[in-house]
C-alpha cells in the first residue's frame, strides 16, 4: 500500500521490509532541480547513486510517467517509488537458529543474545543472523519491519533484547525507547580504576578517519548520547588495574558505551576497535599474558532490561548473568560475583 510521508521523517529502512511503495510530493523548493538531486535531498539516508539506479530501472514515476535521471522538476509533482529489494531485504529468510528465549507471549519476546550473533543481515553477514532466526521461530515477524527488531546489540556484545511480535507492540516499544523509559543496563570489564559514579554526556558521530569507528564529536551531524556509569569493583592498581562497571543508557547510539568508556580513558577489555588508553604492561619472558589480554571480544553484556508491556501495561524487568566466557574472565581477574543480580543504580 502506498504511503505519503513528511520528507524529513523518511529513513532508508522505511523503503523496504514492511514499508511498501512510497509516495512523495516534490516541494516548491525543488523547482528547477534535477530529479535525482531532489530525491537525494528528500531521502538523505539513500545514496544518490542508488537513487539513480532506481530511476534507470523504472522504479520511480513522476505524475504517473516513468522518470528520467536528468528530469527537471517544477515543484508539486507526485513522485512514486517502488524500490527493488536490497541485498539485506533479500537476505531476510527464515533459518533455524537456536535462540535463548527468556520470555514470550503473543505480543513480545525477550531473548538472551549470545556473543558472536549478528542481529541483522548486512555486508559480510547475509545469513545466520538473529533476524533470520526470528523469522523461523516466530513466523508472524515476517509481516513486521525488521522482523520485529526494535533495538540492537553489537555482534560481540551479549545480552537481553526485546522483539515485537505484533505491529502494535513494535510501535509501542519504539515509542518507549524514544521516550527513554526503557531500562537498559550493561556490565562491562574495563581497563583502569574507573570512577565510582559518573555520567558521560557526549554527542557521537562516525569517525571521519575510520568508517568502522564512531567518536565523540561536536559536528552538526553528531547525535546526543548519555551514559550513566557506576563502578562495582576494581582489582589491581596503577597500570594493572581493571574495573567491573555497570552502565545505563539514556540513548542508544551505535557503539555508545564502547565510545564513551574509551573517551574517559577506560576502554573495554577485548575491544578490537576502541582501545585508546589501554595499558600495555611490559612483556615478561616465558609468561602467558593475563586472562584480560587474551579475551577475544569486548567484555560487554546487556544484563538487565525493563519496560512496560505494550498490551498489559505492567512494568516488567528481566536479568541475565553474563555468558560463560565473560564470567570466567571475571573470576580470572579476581572479581567477586557476576552470577547474580546486583543493584547499583538504586
Amino acid at each position: 500500500m502506498s504511503t505519503s510521508r513528511d520528507v524529513e521523517n523518511i529513513e532508508a529502512d522505511d523503503i523496504g521490509i514492511g514499508g511498501g511503495p512510497l509516495t512523495l510530493v516534490a516541494p516548491a523548493s525543488a523547482a528547477g532541480e534535477r530529479l535525482d538531486k531532489a530525491l537525494a535531498q528528500l531521502l538523505p539516508d539513500i545514496s544518490r547513486s542508488r537513487l539513480q539506479q532506481w530511476i534507470d530501472e523504472g522504479a520511480v514515476c513522476v505524475d504517473g510517467a516513468a522518470a528520467r535521471v536528468r528530469q527537471v522538476l517544477a515543484g508539486g509533482e507526485r513522485i512514486d517509488i517502488v524500490a527493488p529489494p536490497s541485498p539485506a531485504q533479500l537476505a531476510m529468510r527464515p533459518e533455524p537458529i537456536a535462540l535463548d528465549v527468556v520470555f514470550e507471549d503473543a505480543h513480545i519476546a525477550v531473548l538472551d543474545k549470545p556473543p558472536g550473533l549478528v542481529v541483522h543481515p548486512a555486508a559480510g553477514n547475509w545469513t545466520g543472523t538473529l533476524a533470520n532466526g526470528l523469522l523461523a521461530r516466530f513466523a508472524q515477524t515476517a509481516s513486521l519491519p525488521r522482523a520485529g527488531i526494535v533495538h540492537r546489540l553489537d555482534a560481540d556484545t551479549s545480552g537481553l533484547m526485546v522483539v515485537a511480535l505484533t505491529l502494535q507492540a513494535q510501535t509501542d516499544l519504539v515509542r518507549q525507547l524514544q521516550s527513554r523509559s526503557v531500562t537498559r543496563e550493561y556490565w562491562a570489564i574495563v581497563t583502569g580504576a574507573a570512577p565510582q559514579a559518573t555520567t558521560v554526556e557526549a554527542a557521537l558521530a562516525r569517525d571521519r578517519r575510520n568508517p568502522l569507528r564512531f567518536a565523540v564529536s561536536r559536528s552538526s551531524a553528531a547525535k546526543p548520547a548519555r551514559t550513566h556509569l557506576r563502578c562495582v569493583q576494581t582489582v589491581g592498581s596503577g597500570r594493572a588495574a581493571l574495573s567491573w562497571v555497570a552502565c545505563r543508557l539514556d540513548t542508544g547510539r551505535t557503539h555508545q558505551i564502547r565510545v564513551h568508556l574509551e573517551s574517559i580513558g577506560h576502554p573495554l577489555v577485548g575491544d578490537p576497535v576502541y582501545r585508546r588508553g589501554r595499558p600495555t604492561p611490559a612483556p615478561r619472558p616465558n609468561e602467558e599474558p593475563p586472562a584480560w589480554q587474551r579475551f577475544e571480544r569486548q567484555a560487554l553484556h546487556a544484563c538487565r532490561l525493563g519496560l512496560v508491556h505494550p498490551y498489559l501495561r505492567t512494568a516488567m524487568t528481566w536479568f541475565r548473568a553474563p555468558p560463560a566466557d565473560m564470567r570466567a574472565l571475571m573470576r580470572d581477574c579476581g572479581f567477586a560475583g557476576g552470577d547474580a543480580p546486583i543493584e547499583v543504580f538504586g
